[in-house]
């Protein structure tokens, strides 16, 4: 069975989080690296841009931790924009970790698929069954090297030049720079504004 594409954009803690996620929905997932989402203005204002333009479900885990970063993220984007998934208090602990968290709770990687799908079916996820979910345009590894944004001496370059003229964070990696450029923009449009740069 296809995964579902959701519309919005959603917002997780962490890395193990967004690819437990990525197996259930397709669509673009970003993470708020934990407590760093608080230190980083350049992410923060991305997902501001972000929740404008497509809108943003957060999904944090529902410990103490996840509801200070839910709570911080209602007060720096638009509140309008912003769609809140909760996943249940289920005691255990993720299958990499020794131990289990602090309060003794699973979170968002230790959920199973249907537990992940209801809580943004219950948040008003936008599913765009059988559809491609809303794309400026197709940037893959290929495309970021035939511009000259990977692969050739001044690759870093020519993307921080890129990622500043866009507003775009500088920390990026290379996948969650293609991930947010097919979020915001087209390869056309990129190829014109290096150009210019």
């Amino acid at each position: 069975m296809d995964k579902p594409r959701v519309r919005e954009v959603i917002l997780v803690e962490g890395r193990y989080d967004k690819n437990t996620l990525s197996q259930v929905v397709d669509g673009l997932i970003l993470t708020t690296e934990g407590f760093g989402i608080f230190k980083d203005k350049e992410k923060a204002a991305l997902l501001r841009r972000l929740a404008q333009e497509r809108g943003v479900i957060v999904l944090t885990d529902s410990d103490g931790a996840g509801l200070v970063i839910r709570g911080y993220l209602k007060g720096v984007l638009p509140p309008d924009r912003v769609k809140m998934a909760y996943i249940p208090d289920i005691p255990g602990k993720e299958r990499r970790k020794i131990a289990p968290g602090k309060e003794g709770k699973l979170g968002v990687e230790g959920m199973r698929p249907e537990v992940l799908r209801q809580a943004l079916e219950r948040a008003g996820a936008t599913f765009d069954e059988g559809e491609a979910a809303p794309r400026a345009g197709g940037f893959t590894k290929a495309v970021l090297f035939d511009l000259g944004l990977t692969g050739v001496p001044e690759a870093r370059a020519r993307r921080l030049a890129l990622q500043k003229a866009l507003g775009l964070p500088a920390n990026l990696s290379t996948n969650a720079l293609a991930e947010v450029l097919n979020a915001v923009t087209t390869p056309e449009a990129a190829a014109k504004l290096l150009e210019g740069l």
